[in-house]
């Protein structure tokens, strides 16, 4: 199928899409415009978005709001190759019939594999062990035995869903809470729900997996982090502001958690002076748990299939209702 729609991918860095055969298959179906390094500003940014049908977002850091949408007449939908959609207004393209999709299961059982992974990590120290050995020193502090433990997972999609199946693997209890709990749900995921409040006081590890929203935003604050264990294991794969920064930089400094995992941030890439980054009990990632050749070969084939199916007007994975 080819069409005269131009495609834009408006800033594939870190290379995502360059040199694979889903680039090709985009070239197949219409005029490609793909630039290899994001825009450095809106002006840039709009300036190659100006004649585009289609955008192809391969990575977040690329961000589209009302007011970009208000000068892109011409553009009909916008695809990204992930699962998470916060570097979309969704309403403001609504409002402006702009189609926005995702690729909503494909990298699932990579993302809860890497949020497990940093449960892991946190529990045994290895960041801060491997920096210890590396300087000579010999400490053997204890770590954290997991099997028995209780897993409190925060948002019960699917990724949610992936790291309780592997909490129960290990042998871990796992309770959960979702805005909409049902018992079908519950017996699906092999789960108790409870309320946000009993899973943090009953939870000796937490994993936040909802997505971000009005309703989501600072949902782990200062009353939620003191309501904690004191040697709780915090971990964070949402969004960096479903957790609020500066509240759990207090809560670390009153020596409270035994420690934290973060693969979000509330800006990204992290600033050098952030203060997060002075703790030697938080592990950390840049936003990476889907970064695996097959998440990022599955992620690119579903944004492909997105813009095959919105030209052949089927469109599927639409987020935004538009």
């Amino acid at each position: 199928m080819a069409s005269d729609s131009v495609i834009l991918i408006p800033g594939d860095d870190p290379v995502q899409i360059q040199g694979t055969p889903h680039l090709e298959r985009l070239m197949d179906i219409g005029e490609v415009r793909l630039y290899a390094t994001r825009p450095e500003s809106r002006e840039e940014k709009l300036e190659r978005a100006g004649d585009a049908d289609i955008i192809v977002n391969t990575r977040g850091l690329v961000r589209w709001d009302g007011e970009d949408f208000a000068v892109l007449p011409k553009l009909k939908m916008l695809t990204t190759c992930s699962i998470g959609t916060d570097m979309f207004d969704l309403v403001a393209a609504k409002a402006h019939g702009k189609v926005i999709c995702n690729v909503p299961l494909a990298t699932v059982p990579m993302v809860a594999e890497h949020l497990f992974g940093l449960v892991m990590a946190v529990a045994k120290q290895a960041a801060f062990q491997t920096a210890e050995v590396k300087a000579g020193r010999w400490n053997k502090p204890f770590n954290v035995y997991l099997a028995g433990k209780t897993l409190g997972i925060v948002g019960t999609g699917n990724i949610g869903a992936g790291v309780a199946r592997l909490a129960r693997a290990i042998g871990m209890k796992v309770i959960a809470w979702t805005f909409n709990p049902n018992n079908e749900r519950a017996a699906e995921l092999g789960v108790e729900f409870v309320p946000l409040d009993e899973l943090l006081e009953r939870s000796d590890v937490i994993s936040l997996n909802v997505r971000l929203s009005s309703d989501t935003e600072h949902l782990i604050g200062a009353r939620e982090l003191e309501l904690m264990k004191d040697d709780a294991i915090l971990v964070n794969g949402a969004r960096g502001k479903v957790l609020d920064m500066e509240a759990l930089c207090a809560t670390l400094d009153a020596g409270k958690l035994y420690g934290v995992g973060l693969d979000v941030f509330p800006e990204e890439p992290v600033p050098a002076d952030a203060p997060i980054l002075g703790y030697d009990c938080v592990v950390f990632t840049p936003h990476a748990a889907d970064q695996t050749p097959e998440a990022i070969d599955a992620v690119n084939a579903g944004a492909v299939e997105n813009v095959i199916a919105f030209l052949e007007g089927r469109p599927q994975n639409v987020v935004n209702g538009a």
